[in-house]
């Protein structure tokens, strides 16, 4: 589950992601895919939807939290977990 989980989260980030031609990882920059906190909130409301979770945090947290793919995949995890 863990490796289909940071699949599909991966996959819901390249959705939005403006890549530069270089593999994105978990340790890769959020913004440096060029998604800003809206696209942001759009991949969250995304993920919940999938999901059936409440993410509880406005846009400003997310995104001050929320810096690489890594801390998106670990955060949907804890809360996926629960």
């Amino acid at each position: 589950m863990t490796n289909q989980l940071t699949a599909e989260i991966l996959a819901e980030i390249c959705k939005h992601a403006e890549p530069d031609g270089n593999p994105i990882t978990l340790e890769t920059k959020l913004t440096d895919l060029g998604i800003h906190p809206l696209e942001m909130a759009d991949i969250l409301f995304d993920l919940e939807t999938k999901y059936g979770i409440q993410i509880e945090t406005d846009i400003t947290e997310a995104w001050s939290d929320l810096q690489n793919v890594g801390s998106v995949v670990e955060a949907l995890r804890a809360l996926n977990e629960h």
